[in-house]
């Protein structure tokens, strides 16, 4: 009779113990490998903070910035990078963000910096700010001849048509302070708001800011334009939704692409209009190429010791992925599933 109750007893224990390996289990990632790699890891002699980056007309040469006044060149379309230095009056400017149209560019950083060239880079010229410009200089997007629009880190945004020697006033008032701003590529803007509680969008022609709500409990962490014609967003936990491209108002159900992740995600951009790539914490990095609805992972991006903060595809077939402590991830070729 006791040796019973002692058989009973061990079942049960053991019965306990599976239910909590297949609870656990269930949270395994079940999530298919890419067959290959696309991403050449390409380490960078620096500890500043990289933050974006753009090609001049030609695609062999390209520029980097980044925090303490980093800027970085390429002459071979990304495979190796030179430091150059910048006759600044401090070192510690934080260089957001870099755009070209041809030979001509535009680099604005943190406090109050924006510098101009007009020959791919050779000489920079810094172009004096008023002290009434609401908010420090976030983005930039050159788009013509002698023409960028500016963006600040509370949401105004300007436009120079004369090489900045002017800048007009797009919208009447500010946002107000947002996480990040994103320009597409027909002219309109998203931004999220510093806490990642509502968002708000504004197109060419109108007079100030639509705003939104989140439309979860989860906080947003970043927003974007796809090439499909939906927006996409990204929220707190891992979590992503597509808006319906014919009602940008209106919102898929929300899904974590790696239900086991633990990491946030942090950036998500497209390489077509089917096949798209969101990154995250740890190295983590996910690619769908149909259009979201099944996706796989980079796992060998996963030893990359770095967070990767910003993807950016300037064609479908030059792409790079910005990365911590000096960590820049080159595209080279398409990965299809496992």
């Amino acid at each position: 009779m006791v040796y019973s109750k002692t058989i009973v007893k061990f079942w049960k224990r053991f019965a306990v113990l599976l239910s909590a390996v297949l609870l656990l289990c269930m949270g395994c990632s079940t999530i298919p490998s890419t067959s290959s790699n696309p991403w050449q890891v390409i380490t960078l002699p620096t500890k500043a903070n990289l933050l974006d980056l753009a090609f001049t007309g030609n695609s062999e040469h390209g520029w980097l910035v980044g925090s303490e006044a980093t800027l970085f060149e390429t002459k071979d379309a990304g495979n190796t990078w030179k430091q150059v230095g910048l006759d600044l009056d401090d070192p510690r400017y934080r260089l957001s963000s870099i755009s070209f149209s041809g030979n001509e560019g535009w680099i604005v950083g943190q406090p109050s910096l924006i510098l101009h060239t007009e020959d791919e880079g050779k000489s920079w010229t810094r172009i004096p700010l008023s002290s009434k410009l609401p908010g420090s200089p976030s983005s930039i997007a050159a788009i013509g001849a002698g023409s960028a629009e500016l963006t600040t880190d509370v949401g105004a945004i300007y436009k120079t048509t004369d090489g900045g020697k002017t800048w007009k006033a797009l919208v009447d008032d500010a946002f107000g302070v947002v996480r990040n701003i994103t320009r597409s590529r027909d002219g309109k803007y998203i931004a999220v708001s510093s806490q990642g509680s509502f968002y708000a969008i504004w197109e060419p022609g109108q007079n100030n800011w639509n705003p939104y709500n989140r439309n979860s409990s989860r906080r947003l962490q970043s927003m974007g334009f796809g090439l499909d014609g939906r927006l996409w967003m990204l929220e707190r936990g891992g979590q992503v939704q597509f808006s319906d491209p014919q009602n940008l108002g209106e919102w898929g159900k929300p899904f974590k692409p790696d239900r086991a992740a633990s990491w946030g995600l942090l950036d998500l951009a497209y390489r077509t209009p089917k096949e798209i790539w969101v990154a995250g914490g740890s190295g983590n990095l996910l690619s769908s190429v149909d259009g979201g609805n099944t996706w796989q992972k980079d796992r060998d991006v996963e030893n990359v010791p770095a967070n990767l903060y910003k993807i950016l595809f300037l064609t479908s077939e030059q792409g790079f992925i910005i990365g911590q402590n000096g960590i820049l991830l080159k595209y080279q070729g398409s990965a299809q599933a496992a």
